[in-house]
């Protein structure tokens, strides 16, 4: 079996996907990452949420933003895979259906997004060039990055 993703804007995700989605985010960067900081900010409803689903599982997401909403070009972040599913490389599926889905669903090609420092390989195997010196977001090392 493999991943399948959903495109949903935050008005399409059921009361179920929301909070699997909440649950997930909170998982892996509050308690994986042990950093206390609110993961619910008022940006989900402006979002396009990517969600990865392995049968009736939410084991990938990721969120996308039109110009304006987070950087001056579209955004992509919150992007995870959840820990016992890293193996199986769902990460560079789940960037390439967001990088699908900035340019089918809001016809946005230039992508910034904040990346953390250790995932900047990651980045740069799906197209996306280091921008900026590191700085630190929530004490944890970022770097921005962007695709053209």
């Amino acid at each position: 079996m493999e991943i399948k993703f959903k495109i949903k804007r935050f008005n399409e995700l059921s009361l179920s996907e929301l909070y699997e989605v909440l649950k997930l985010r909170s998982e892996v960067f509050v308690v994986e990452q042990n950093c206390v900081y609110l993961d619910i900010d008022g940006k989900d409803e402006k979002a396009l949420h990517v969600l990865g689903m392995f049968g009736e599982e939410l084991v990938a997401y990721a969120r996308i933003f039109k110009p304006g909403d987070y950087f001056e070009e579209a955004s992509i972040g919150r992007v995870l895979v959840k820990q016992i599913y890293r193996n199986k490389k769902w990460g560079y599926d789940l960037m390439n259906e967001a990088i699908r889905a900035t340019a089918t669903v809001l016809n946005e090609a230039q992508i910034t997004i904040s990346a953390q420092l250790y995932l900047q390989q990651f980045y740069e195997n799906v197209g996306f060039v280091r921008t900026s010196d590191e700085y630190l977001e929530d004490a944890i090392p970022h770097i921005e990055m962007k695709k053209k």
